[in-house]
């Protein structure tokens, strides 16, 4: 999954000009469901917790509730970050590595590598891939791909890769 940024922006560019979102839509009080993580991805979600950046792509922070150091959120509706979630079961999915499913998406941005699924909804999520916890990103919907999804997972890249190591994470 080492692609360059490059031909990852070519391979999102077409499915993601549509709209991005997260698996849920938030409202002015975002709600998350937080993630529980073993021991040991804890201490890696804290880490990512404190070098979260203040802004991304242009939108101040501002945490769901209930506060965890397992979530974070920018803007209104929310771009939403949960850290510490189960590994999503498309990560395995041959077709997915082949690029032959077209709900899935495998790519790399900044030294990031990421699993970018097309939910139900025709929203996209967007899970780190290669790294000893999985981080999970979703857009709100509305949001465009192009010129946010890119700009999101470019933004949360030095964070995330100060703070959850490369590696395979837990298989829960």
């Amino acid at each position: 999954m080492n692609f360059s940024r490059h031909r990852l922006l070519v391979l999102l560019a077409p499915p993601l000009l549509v709209a991005v979102a997260g698996c849920a839509s938030t409202s002015d009080s975002a709600s998350v469901a937080v993630p529980s993580p073993d021991a040991k991805t804890a201490k890696e979600c804290r880490d990512l917790h404190r070098v979260l950046p203040r802004t991304l792509d242009g939108h101040g922070r501002d945490d769901p509730e209930p506060r965890s150091a397992y979530t974070a959120g920018w803007g209104n509706p929310a771009i939403i970050l949960r850290c510490g979630v189960s590994r999503p079961p498309k990560m395995i999915d041959p077709k997915v590595a082949e690029g032959s499913d077209p709900d899935a998406v495998a790519g790399g941005v900044n030294g990031v590598d990421w699993l970018m699924e097309k939910q139900g909804d025709g929203t996209w999520r967007f899970t780190t891939a290669n790294r000893e916890a999985y981080v999970e990103v979703s857009l709100p919907k509305g949001r465009s791909a192009q010129e946010e999804g890119t700009g999101v997972l470019t933004g949360l890249a030095p964070a995330v890769k100060k703070a959850i190591p490369e590696g395979i994470a837990s298989m829960r």
